[in-house]
């Protein structure tokens, strides 16, 4: 018999959330470098990035290579959003203290910061909408229409990694790339079975 589908979901949560509960660990053992909330910023950021590209993955996984994993998306888009939320609380209460008027400066005053908040504006509804009961009330279209903006929100995710780094190093245009890839891979048409293409 196999795992129930309820169970394999749990489980992608459980795992998901590991990383944040080793970070916070390590930030008590005071074991996250000279700069510890500037590292789990930055550690909770990349892996809300992280989880934002698996998302966006599973479409391209089935087009182009046959593996199915659709019914773990809204897993892992949630994961997505759990870490960015995480990253901006880490950033609001650890970085400045609940000081809203310097979040306010930052957020007019710094370009990385004012594309990292725009993402997180974009995540928020698509995260409270991510359930049955929100297709049903909004219709199938309009509820589509809405979760197409993270596509808008993987962008803005990407250039905050970029912009967030002085010095240019390879791992933030490497996840840039891999946004702009996956995104693009949604135009390049697919062969059907029956040899015609299929976009």
């Amino acid at each position: 018999m196999g795992v129930p589908l309820q169970i394999r979901k749990l489980a992608v949560y459980v795992v998901g959330l590991a990383p944040a509960v080793a970070l916070f660990w390590l930030g008590v053992d005071n074991q996250l470098g000279p700069e510890p909330i500037k590292e789990l910023e930055q550690e909770l950021g990349q892996w809300a990035l992280r989880f934002l590209l698996a998302a966006l993955a599973v479409t391209p996984l089935r087009r182009f290579v046959g593996v199915d994993l659709m019914r773990y998306r809204r897993a892992l888009g949630l994961l997505a959003f759990y870490y960015a939320f995480l990253h901006l609380a880490a950033y609001v209460a650890l970085d400045h203290g609940f000081d809203w008027a310097a979040v306010w400066a930052d957020i007019v005053k710094r370009p990385y910061v004012t594309v990292g908040m725009a993402s997180f504006a974009i995540l928020l509804p698509l995260a409270l909408t991510s359930n049955a009961a929100a297709i049903r009330r909004m219709g199938g279209k309009a509820w589509a229409k809405l979760h197409r903006l993270v596509y808008v929100a993987a962008l803005a995710a990407a250039a905050h990694f970029v912009l967030i780094v002085k010095s240019w190093p390879a791992e933030p245009l490497i996840y840039a790339g891999l946004t702009v890839a996956l995104l693009l891979s949604r135009l390049a048409p697919v062969r059907s079975r029956r040899g015609t293409l299929a976009l």
